[in-house]
């Protein structure tokens, strides 16, 4: 039984808890009335330094993930190859986030994603090192595919420590933040590793280094990480916390938000673009690997700027735009970074002055997950999905569908070259993004306002 409230007649509170509640509006429960989580948002103690080590482990994952594609016109030569092989070992990556990434996450959920994040993001870079030892093309495949299912691992899980660590309103500032020191420390690795471009075997040595800095990564993650409480199927002190089941997988697809975001991940082409920048500036712009690992450097400071400034960015959008003002923010990035696709892979410049472009694509590059994407997932998904929405979104489907783009863009590119491939693969699809995002304006609002009802209903097991 609840109590009616005198001063409104539709609002009930909760016997024995301050919850208030509205009239039912759907035949599974009651809808919340909106409360104000940053007030009842407590600040968990050594954050800090928590982002800060989630953040290295990122950037040495993605730089271990990023060797073979920096050092490809070595790889290449070693192995006789050509684009297609680039495209396939880029999907390596890919279809070990589509399947191992979930996995990690049920693991860390059950044995604890503090002891997990350490296996994968340290104890895994033996597996990197091996790698840097292949004798022959299907080696280094078999070889890089193991070591990248280590790498994956981390970022839905970090993901959701995030989302504990943070309050709703300072969510961009989080991601943003992460993404930033991330790009920072993977712009020193960057020119570092480049040295090694002028010896033939300098992509063995490259990886032999970066299996050890994933090893210290772990090593740190297990110093300054402390995990929240994990969350069961009831709502706990740290519901942000979530958990990964396959059960629940499903239910992320009632969600009108989820189901956009899941349509959208095909337009998110910039992992393509990834694959292949540094063998077109190296190969096709005649750069070198050393100067294109240079050229890397340049855009991961753009990068570095980017993620920071998407983030207040995207909290400004939210205040002054309300719940809108995240997609509005998001429709103007795509349109940004289809123009500075167009222009940094279709228009001639001097090589002193590409350096400049290649700053200002970096400098867009980060803007729009930072600022929206990623908290827009974490505003709609019920608390205890949060893990789940992360993986299934972003490991699952994102690592499908960018394998197989990779696949074929690699043989499109033996064809037709990488500069028309840059165009119908990342800048065309980046547009049609932009135009895609129209849908968010009527349906993200509602399930904004629907996610503490959500929660609720699978506490009580009707969702």
């Amino acid at each position: 039984m609840t109590s009616q409230l005198p001063e409104n007649k539709s609002v009930t509170q909760v016997p024995g808890q301050e919850d208030l509640v509205a009239v039912p509006t759907s035949p599974g429960g009651v809808a919340y009335v909106p409360v104000d989580e940053d007030a009842q948002f407590v600040r968990p103690k050594g954050r800090t330094a928590a982002a800060i080590s989630l953040a290295t482990a990122q950037s040495v994952d993605n730089t271990e993930g990023g060797v073979s594609k920096i050092f490809y016109p070595q790889i290449m030569s070693a192995f006789d190859v050509g684009k297609a092989g680039l495209g396939d070992i880029s999907a390596l990556g890919m279809y070990a986030r589509m399947i191992c990434g979930p996995l990690w996450a049920m693991a860390a959920d059950r044995w604890g994603r503090k002891k997990i994040l350490f296996i994968v993001t340290g104890l895994w870079g033996f597996w990197t090192i091996a790698t840097g030892l292949a004798q022959s093309w299907n080696q280094l495949m078999l070889l890089y595919g193991i070591a990248l299912v280590g790498t994956v691992a981390s970022e839905p899980i970090m993901n959701g420590l995030l989302g504990s660590l943070y309050a709703k309103s300072e969510r961009g500032k989080a991601f943003g933040t992460v993404r930033g020191v991330s790009s920072f420390i993977g712009m020193a690795l960057t020119p570092a590793l480049g040295q090694l471009g002028d010896y033939d075997n300098g992509w063995r040595w490259a990886m032999v280094a970066m299996g050890v800095m994933s090893i210290i990564s772990g090593i740190l993650i297990l110093i300054f990480v402390h995990e929240p409480k994990r969350v069961e199927s009831k709502i706990a002190d740290d519901p942000d916390a979530g958990v990964f089941t396959w059960s629940d997988a499903a239910k992320l697809f009632k969600i009108p938000t989820l189901v956009g975001m899941a349509l959208m991940l095909p337009m998110i082409t910039s992992l393509v673009m990834f694959a292949y920048q540094s063998t077109y500036w190296a190969k096709d712009l005649g750069y070198g690997v050393k100067n294109a690992a240079y050229l890397y450097t340049v855009m991961q400071l753009g990068m570095l700027c980017s993620a920071f400034i998407g983030g207040f960015l995207g909290d400004w959008f939210q205040r002054r735009f309300g719940d809108k003002g995240r997609i509005m923010f998001f429709q103007l990035y795509a349109l940004a970074f289809a123009a500075m696709t167009f222009v940094a892979f279709q228009v001639s410049f001097p090589k002193g002055g590409y350096y400049v472009v290649v700053f200002f694509l970096g400098l867009i590059f980060s803007l729009g997950f930072s600022g929206c994407v990623l908290p827009m997932v974490s505003s709609v998904a019920p608390k205890q999905l949060s893990a789940t929405a992360f993986a299934v979104l972003f490991s699952l489907i994102q690592g499908a569908v960018t394998g197989i783009l990779l696949q074929v863009s690699g043989r499109v590119a033996d064809n037709i070259g990488l500069q028309d491939t840059f165009l119908y693969f990342v800048t065309l699809p980046y547009v049609a993004n932009a135009v895609f995002w129209t849908i968010f304006y009527k349906i993200y609002p509602k399930d904004v306002a629907r996610q503490a009802e959500r929660t609720e209903l699978i506490a009580r097991g009707r969702f």
